[in-house]
């Protein structure tokens, strides 16, 4: 069915988009029409949704079942001292709605399992993920092969950020799993309350983020670029720099090596 097109009101507000050859009119039009899940809305989901939102993405899942903390306030752009005591992802909504009314919203404070989280990504162009711990976002993974999803991983944390397109769905394209292995479904990691973390570090990799997802989004409608698949982008905020490093398909892989039409190799 053919995306309804853009009205007087979102062609103005579009419009250093739509002049953009890499985007156009056709790209902005896929952009209003994809639905897009933000699994955590912390240091790294809170810029990211700015500029999800602030591109035109038009149908948004938030997904967190953290409440607003003080500490938070120091890195995580969408939330206010009104705001502290409040569940995160309600929050986040209230954010959205001042922003951009015409924006759809569904949000969950539910904690993402193996269970779940299949029924928390239903429906969407992309995930984006931004929590904290790897048993989330090996279950993210494993749910977003299954639904033929692709993922966008962003992590953080002191002074290094880490962001990489997944769609492990495909036929020779890694996923999620695939780049950290099986060893951490348990919810055990550092955090940023023991390691610290820079602020404006989690700005850079969400907003980078947010940026790789748009060109996900518009690969194959606007000439914006490769999304990248299972290309990891390391951000450096001390040298600073960036460097990027291929992520190959694992063909032993339980979240897309033995995934139907798979290219499995048992020996040599």
């Amino acid at each position: 069915m053919p995306s309804a097109p853009l009205s007087p009101a979102r062609l103005e507000r579009f419009a250093r988009h739509i002049v953009l050859p890499e985007v156009g009119g056709a790209g902005q039009v896929t952009l209003a029409s994809s639905r897009v899940a933000v699994i955590g809305l912390g240091g790294i989901g809170s810029p990211a949704l700015q500029y999800l939102a602030a591109s035109g993405i038009g149908r948004l899942a938030l997904v967190d079942n953290d409440v607003v903390d003080a500490s938070n306030l120091q890195r995580q752009t969408i939330f206010t001292q009104r705001d502290v005591g409040h569940g995160k992802a309600v929050s986040a909504r209230r954010w959205l709605a001042n922003f951009d009314d015409a924006l759809q919203v569904d949000v969950s404070d539910a904690r993402i399992t193996p269970q779940n989280a299949a029924g928390l990504i239903a429906g969407c162009d992309l995930v984006l993920d931004g929590t904290d711990n790897f048993a989330t976002r090996l279950a993210v993974s494993d749910a977003c092969v299954t639904a033929g999803v692709p993922l966008l991983s962003a992590a953080v944390g002191r002074f290094q950020g880490q962001v990489a397109a997944f769609a492990g769905h495909l036929p020779d394209e890694a996923c999620y799993r695939c780049f950290v292995g099986d060893a951490f479904d348990a919810e055990d990691c550092d955090t940023c309350a023991d390691d610290g973390m820079l602020g404006a570090m989690a700005g850079w990799a969400g907003t980078f983020a947010a940026l790789q997802a748009v060109k996900v989004l518009l690969a194959g409608t606007a000439a914006l670029g490769d999304p990248g698949w299972g290309k990891l982008h390391i951000l450096d905020g001390l040298a600073p720099g960036m460097r990027t490093i291929r992520i190959a398909r694992d063909p032993t892989c339980r979240g897309c090596g033995a995934r139907p039409g798979s290219d499995d190799v048992s020996s040599g």
